[in-house]
């Protein structure tokens, strides 16, 4: 047999060039919070965007009841009950008749993007996102061999894309699709259902896919929710049992398709996944039981409490510009009367305060250096207490 021992030769091994995106810097922000924790240190967690309550009743029994049972791969696309259970959601909350046949269960989110940009779109088509935003958007699309196409928002326009920025973006130079969230990660904006409306009418008529990340809704505290599947049957939509569901650990999600795209994404999931894993479908599917609203609207409810007592708080604090807060857990807020440096502020923060959150970096590579996310999905303790270190720590 060939030795792998002895000396070792220089050999042309490296990683893609595919592979250079970006770290995660909310990941590392947490990986620091544990490492302080396991060192001893009390530390509030407000530096992920993860609900601090467990899965409903309803879903950890109808796990339970599927480990008794013989497990192993589904369709591709998921259970049929699962996708008719979310069918019937949309029919109760939005008044849209959706064809099960229509819907691809995915792992959260994140299964869901990569699948609807491996089908929309060809290797060097431009995407327009825009910023503050998610970073994972641009992340992916980078190392699946798209151009981003950030488009800055501002106060101006309460940080939200309009058709007028679409269009000079695509006359600059053409772009294949538009993606947005509402309400948006970082700044938990969201979007009227006219201005929505606007937006996915634009990119119909200029030939451009629409996609829109709909993972926090049911997480509303101003303003009205609507999803883009009113306005359009092209719209790509996803959402996921991650936020308000408060399932981030089971890595479970949707993503409801254009007729188009249905064969195409149904072959790419084959082929990149099999399948979903089998016991979170079924738990999944005890997520739209009574039972399970009732207390996903408690926890909705302190989410609430969080969010007022931050937004009367903070401000007294020093954090005097905060974006608004129309939904999802995330105030993002200014530290430029603090700091110009939002990473060395919030690794100080970490180490003197005992406070995690996330630097604006993450989200806008040009203004986040200002910027830092505070996620109020934890308990009301915490995020009083969290509040108190913080005032403490910057007299």
């Amino acid at each position: 047999m060939p030795s792998t021992s002895g000396p070792t030769r220089d050999l042309p091994f490296s990683a893609s060039g595919r592979s250079a995106v970006e770290p995660f810097i909310a990941m590392e922000v947490l990986a620091s919070a544990v490492e302080r924790e396991a060192a001893g240190h009390r530390v509030v967690r407000m530096e992920v965007g993860q609900p601090g309550a467990s899965a409903p009743t309803p879903v950890l029994e109808a796990a339970h009841a599927a480990l008794r049972g013989k497990l192993g791969y589904t369709e591709a696309l998921g259970i049929r009950p699962l996708r008719e259970a979310i069918a019937a959601h949309y029919g109760r909350t939005y008044g849209i008749e959706l064809s099960p046949d229509r819907i691809a269960v995915t792992a959260g989110s994140s299964g869901a993007f990569s699948l609807a940009f491996l089908a929309a779109f060809d290797a060097g088509a431009r995407v327009a996102v825009p910023t503050p935003g998610y970073p994972a958007y641009r992340n992916l699309l980078g190392a699946l061999g798209l151009q981003v196409a950030e488009i800055e928002t501002t106060a101006a326009t309460r940080w939200t894309l309009t058709p007028d920025m679409i269009r000079a973006a695509h006359a600059r130079e053409p772009l294949a699709g538009v993606l947005v969230a509402s309400p948006a990660n970082p700044t938990g904006t969201m979007y009227s259902p006219e201005s929505l409306k606007a937006l996915v009418e634009t990119c119909d008529e200029l030939g451009l896919w629409f996609i829109s990340d709909e993972i926090y809704h049911g997480l509303v505290f101003s303003g009205q929710q609507s999803t883009a599947l009113a306005f359009s049957p092209r719209a790509i939509v996803i959402n996921s049992f991650s936020k308000y569901y408060c399932m981030t650990g089971w890595r479970i999600g949707w993503m409801v398709m254009p007729e188009v795209l249905v064969k195409p994404i149904d072959r790419l999931a084959q082929n990149l996944y099999l399948s979903n894993n089998e016991i979170s479908q079924r738990a999944a599917v005890a997520a739209f039981d009574q039972r399970s609203t009732v207390e996903l609207d408690a926890v909705k409810a302190s989410y609430a409490a969080n969010r007022a007592h931050l937004l009367a708080r903070l401000p007294e604090i020093g954090f005097d510009e905060l974006l608004p807060v129309d939904g999802a857990f995330y105030v993002y807020a200014s530290v430029r009367r603090f700091s110009n440096d939002s990473v060395e502020f919030a690794r100080r923060m970490l180490m003197e305060a005992g406070v995690a959150a996330t630097p604006g970096p993450d989200f806008d590579s040009a203004r986040g250096s200002g910027y830092i996310r505070f996620s109020f999905a934890g308990s009301e303790a915490d995020i009083v207490e969290a509040v108190e270190r913080i005032g403490g720590w910057l007299k």
